[in-house]
């Protein structure tokens, strides 16, 4: 002790011993604790009779309090520090020992010396009041304070939280400190309603960013990498793991009405600082608040997340991208509970976001935001737009069967079809923009749609959603039609045979593949019935496209196998057989022009399945049949197996005019050996012809003018005009036998006719069409006043006349409200 501070002490004691009587007992109390020299610490013995005055006399506390207070402030001022230490332990144990209802006024006195100590420039001193807080901290009070405010330790704390002291290791303690200071305000205040309101923004907006601010910088004081022997485990904990442990405390401690407070300077945060661009961090900070939360609440949380996604719509897409993986990593976490009562808000941002993306990448700009060069805007957006894709996969792994049908329902709703009345963009642009959305939405779809598990069919694939993705199977972009099987081939594959024909091959024993086979069910049996002829038909008008490649006839050969292995029973398994007949008949015929590739890859897709088939069968000469064409194929054209066709250079010929008709499987061969085994002979004997819909051919209509001619041309089939009866006409051989052989006449003038009118309503005038259109529809108002009249004029009387009541005839109807009935008949 220095001279000075032991000459006051002195005098202190003297003026005590000449007046002793003159002082309160307390005072005298408090100066006895306090030693001659400080370094000799508080007088225990002393301590004790205060403790015990306090609790005889706890009116006198509040006295005591300010007492204590006022000896401190003017220590600190006269910079005996050791004294400041003293006095601060004595306080704590006055804290801890008393519990009356004038606690409170003590407690404040006790609030303005830790306050006094936080100001100081002192880091001794700042800790000191921060270790003195923490304990008051954790003491439960048993009366309630009404008008105690925090608001100074909050922000005093927070700023501790941010020392830049320059020296490490002192700044390391008062991070520390100010971490373990704002701990002890949330558990002071958390769960007292009474007390101040911690959730309030301007609270959580300090507290917050501090802890977030020492979670993101860890200090480099780790890597000094202390020896075990010098550092107890307390002494090894960083202001990092602090951080994190108290954000897990106060983020577990949040009611449904305070997560968006508590989460919102997460978000401003992030962006002010920018790390959503490396979103590592960002990734730990929302792992971090999706594990600590009550799990009732995981939906709030992503629920301002899509919002902060839409607030930034116009940013960066590294940006966007950031906040779209941290919520692909949050849905994971939160498992059920992260989509919430909005199931198609949640999707319906994403896809609004991705629609946003698409335009951004055409246009070249956002608006406000500028990137230096199109080129690398353009790869960005596409990052976020696969980041889009994987975080809709992720919220959809996450619902049940019956949201996930509804999500895919939704959609496929948005994917833009001219088949089924939708908007479309015209114009160059408007056709690019229009690729893209449906390429990504079919994107989204399929990541949806991966690892589906659905008992019923039906349930998973209703008509409405159905009826619109095979219409995209339709589509002229072979990207399109190929995310189309992918997508149907995930809903068929319930038992992951999948990868097992990811190749195409023709196998001598598929037992090898350990195929998982279950009887075809009720549901399926059903489902087949009502839609297998609607996907047999795109299956066969797929396979016709001559802008098909190798994964095309992959998704093809994948597809049939797994209807065969997943939905088939005897009626199935025939109608595939005939479709697949049907389909080496459009290689063989080659009506539509198709180039030797093509011609190759269908002839070898035709082989491997019916060597699929034959097998699963199990019939003998089915097997032995498609045996010997195989070897033929094999010995005189290669070309028409798999094997040589879907490999990296396929090993084709120049032409496919001179083929001998063994390489070819037959379909009266095929349907005399299954007959014999119970098959349906005659089915099988019927060569397979799709049924070609409205739907099939506006699927590819390109203007409105034709989508126009094919309506006309249904109403001019069936319209008065042109209904001219034939007279009755005896049906002999030499009739039949004329009619097949003008069918292909017929259908040539059909062809002509269609071309004609297509023609018309192109290149005509618009007054000769709509004279035409006019005339029509005079004609058809005309048919109706007919039946109007004929359905409104009332029948007539047996006599040719209506009798009224008392017999007088009359030539025109009476309206019921004028009748007279005998008053037997009226109630």
């Amino acid at each position: 002790m220095d001279y000075r501070a032991a000459a006051d002490h002195h005098v202190c004691n003297g003026v005590c011993g000449c007046c002793g009587a003159l002082r309160p007992r307390y005072k005298r109390l408090v100066d006895n604790i306090f030693p001659e020299d400080p370094e000799d610490g508080l007088v225990k013995t002393n301590m004790e009779k205060l403790t015990f005055y306090a609790l005889s006399a706890p009116e006198k506390l509040d006295r005591i309090g300010a007492y204590l207070s006022e000896r401190l402030i003017r220590d600190v001022g006269r910079h005996r520090y050791g004294y400041v230490c003293i006095a601060m332990e004595a306080l704590d144990q006055l804290l801890m020992a008393c519990h009356c209802q004038s606690i409170n006024l003590f407690v404040e006195s006790f609030l303005k010396m830790v306050a006094k100590l936080l100001e100081s420039e002192k880091s001794n001193l700042q800790i000191l009041g921060t270790n003195s807080f923490v304990k008051f901290a954790n003491i439960e009070e048993d009366t309630p304070s009404y008008h105690r405010s925090y608001d100074f330790f909050v922000s005093r704390f927070s700023e501790m939280c941010h020392s830049s002291h320059d020296e490490l290791e002192i700044r390391t303690k008062i991070r520390m400190s100010g971490i373990k200071g704002l701990q002890g305000v949330v558990r002071k205040t958390v769960n007292d309603e009474l007390q101040a309101n911690i959730w309030d923004p301007q609270h959580m907006d300090k507290i917050v960013p501090s802890l977030l601010f020492n979670l993101q910088h860890a200090e480099e004081a780790e890597s000094r990498s202390p020896s075990p022997l010098q550092a107890t485990e307390k002494e090894k904990e960083s202001p990092t793991e602090l951080a994190e442990r108290c954000l897990r405390e106060l983020l577990g401690r949040a009611a449904y009405g305070n997560i968006k407070n508590a989460i919102k300077p997460v978000l401003i945060h992030l962006d002010n600082h920018s790390l959503w661009e490396p979103k590592t961090f960002a990734i730990r900070c929302f792992k971090i608040i999706m594990y600590s939360i009550q799990p009732q609440h995981s939906h709030l949380v992503i629920q301002q997340l899509l919002g902060h996604l839409d607030a930034n719509s116009k940013s960066a897409a590294t940006v966007r991208a950031g906040i779209v993986e941290v919520l692909s990593e949050a849905a994971v976490i939160a498992a059920s509970g992260s989509v919430g009562p909005t199931v198609l808000e949640v999707f319906n941002t994403l896809l609004r976001q991705l629609r946003l993306s698409i335009d951004y990448e055409l246009t070249g700009s956002y608006d406000c935001a500028v990137v230096s060069t199109k080129i690398i805007k353009e790869h960005e957006e596409r990052m976020f737009q696969e980041a889009v894709i994987k975080t809709t996969g992720s919220f959809a792994s996450t619902l049940p069967t019956y949201q996930r049908s509804e999500v895919m329902l939704f959609i496929m709703s948005k994917v833009p079809l001219p088949s089924l009345h939708h908007a479309i963009d015209a114009g160059k642009a408007g056709e690019n923009r229009n690729r893209l959305t449906q390429i990504m939405l079919l994107k989204s779809l399929l990541q949806v749609s991966t690892g589906f598990q659905c008992s019923n069919m039906l349930t998973a694939l209703p008509s409405s959603f159905l009826d619109r993705l095979l219409s995209a199977a339709l589509m002229e972009d072979a990207d399109l039609r190929l995310f189309v099987l992918e997508i149907l081939i995930s809903f068929i594959d319930r038992h992951g045979n999948r990868p097992k024909f990811s190749t195409i091959s023709t196998i001598n024993d598929i037992s090898v593949l350990k195929l998982k086979v279950d009887k075809c069910s009720r549901q399926d049996t059903v489902f087949m019935k009502k839609h297998s002829q609607q996907l047999y038909r795109h299956i066969y008008l797929t396979s016709k496209e001559e802008s098909n490649v190798q994964p095309h006839y992959e998704a093809l050969y994948s597809m049939l196998a797994l209807i065969s292995i997943e939905l088939a029973n005897e009626e199935v398994v025939v109608d595939l057989i005939r479709l697949v007949l049907a389909v080496q008949e459009i290689a063989q015929i080659n009506e539509d022009n198709l180039p030797v590739y093509n011609r190759c890859a269908l002839y070898a897709l035709g082989a491997a399945y019916l060597n699929l088939i034959s097998q699963l069968t199990t019939v003998p000469a089915f097997c032995q049949h498609i045996h010997e064409v195989l070897e033929t194929r094999q010995k005189e054209a290669p070309y028409l197996l798999p094997e040589d066709v879907f490999v990296e250079m396929p090993r084709l010929t120049k032409s496919l005019d001179h083929l001998v008709p063994e390489v070819f499987f037959r379909q009266s061969k095929i349907s005399e050996v299954l007959g014999g085994s119970g098959y349906n002979s005659d089915r099988l004997s019927t060569p397979y012809i799709p049924q070609l819909t409205d739907e099939d051919r506006l699927s590819k209509r390109k203007s409105i003018g034709e989508t126009i001619s094919l309506q006309v041309e249904v109403e001019s089939r069936n319209s008065p005009e042109k209904e001219e009866r034939a007279p009755a006409e005896e049906i002999t051989y030499e009739t039949l036998k004329k009619a097949i052989v003008d069918s292909v006449a017929v259908e040539e003038q059909e062809r002509e006719r269609r071309r004609l009118v297509v023609e018309k309503f192109q290149k005509a005038p618009f007054e000769e069409i709509a004279a035409h259109c006019g005339a029509r529809a005079s004609l058809l108002q005309s048919k109706l006043n007919q039946i109007f009249e004929i359905t409104i004029r009332p029948p007539p009387s047996p006599s040719g006349t209506i009798t009224a009541a008392y017999g007088q005839p009359q030539n025109h109807s009476i309206p019921v409200y004028e009748m007279k009935f005998p008053d037997l008949c009226v109630y």
